[in-house]
């Protein structure tokens, strides 16, 4: 715990983590995913393996933020990542059985997909984190997935205004990032993780800054794989 005289000086970890990402959150807006999204140029292929790696994301997502409502110092951080996970797996899954439902994709065709290197590399990061780090850890870790989702959904949606665009067939997605609603999950996941750097000592507040920064690469390897359609390197040596 931080003495009185330093009480303070740690909460706007966030704002300084954002600063210090700002040319790897600059580079995730770049992506040949994210400037085609905005464009509505995506190849639908590749939309699609996006969106079957997000959902099985999605499930170990909810499954941290579980760890991290278990975790929680009060009833009101309890009920934030409680309501969060419930969000990732009911909400932002039936945007995605959406898209499934207008590609004419069933489960035979997701199940045909295979879980990508770093689907699996992300998903297994955030929940070792949630097993072995302690609550500030985890949830500086879970903070890049709310706030640069709105970041590149309100980028998108500010340039469309600003050159007409329209009729792009990503628009539910753009909007479900860019929507208001969830721009006040991402303040108070910010104000949770400030809360906890306050009340933290030096070495966790450094552990917390390593976890946010190994979670932003983890998002621009997650579009960049989408984009690829990555798939294991190891595949021509199974049996």
């Amino acid at each position: 715990m931080v003495s009185n005289s330093k009480a303070g000086y740690y909460v706007r970890i966030c704002n300084d983590n954002w600063k210090r990402t700002a040319n790897l959150r600059k580079a995730m807006l770049d992506l040949p995913f994210n400037a085609e999204l905005a464009e509505g140029t995506l190849g639908r292929d590749r939309f699609q393996f996006y969106l079957a790696q997000d959902a099985r994301y999605l499930i170990g997502f909810g499954r941290a933020l579980s760890v991290a409502a278990a975790k929680a110092p009060d009833p009101s951080a309890l009920a934030f990542f409680a309501g969060a996970a419930r969000e990732a797996v009911l909400v932002e899954r039936a945007l995605h059985e959406s898209y499934f439902e207008r590609f004419g994709l069933g489960e035979a065709d997701l199940a045909a997909i295979e879980t990508s290197p770093t689907c699996l590399g992300y998903t297994s990061y955030l929940l070792a984190v949630a097993q072995t780090e302690g609550y500030a850890e985890l949830i500086a870790a879970l903070l890049p997935c709310f706030w640069i989702y709105h970041d590149v959904g309100t980028a998108i949606l500010e340039r469309q205004r600003r050159t007409g665009a329209s009729d792009n067939p990503y628009q539910a997605w753009i909007d479900t990032y860019a929507d208001d609603d969830f721009a006040a999950s991402v303040r108070t996941c910010i104000a949770e993780v400030d809360k906890a750097a306050e009340l933290a000592d030096e070495h966790t507040v450094a552990r917390m800054s390593a976890a946010f920064t190994r979670a932003c690469e983890y998002e621009w390897m997650f579009w960049d794989s989408a984009y690829r359609m990555e798939s294991w390197p190891t595949t021509h040596l199974r049996g």
